[in-house]
């Protein structure tokens, strides 16, 4: 049996890997900590996450 799990939702990482002062990712809007969870996350958390989560970041940035 195969351990791996596929995964449908990928991540938001966009290859600008620069935290701004409130510790966010300048390209995903992510944190440290949400990140290096990102993995351990099911598709339905991430999928909240891409749908909701970050673009509301994002607006707020704008």
């Amino acid at each position: 049996m195969n351990s791996s799990t596929f995964r449908a939702v990928l991540s938001p990482c966009i290859g600008v890997c620069t935290l701004d002062e409130e510790g966010l990712c300048e390209g995903c809007h992510r944190t440290t900590g949400e990140i290096a969870r990102w993995s351990q996350m099911g598709d339905d958390e991430r999928l909240r996450w891409m749908e909701t989560v970050l673009p509301e970041r994002e607006a707020k940035r704008a």
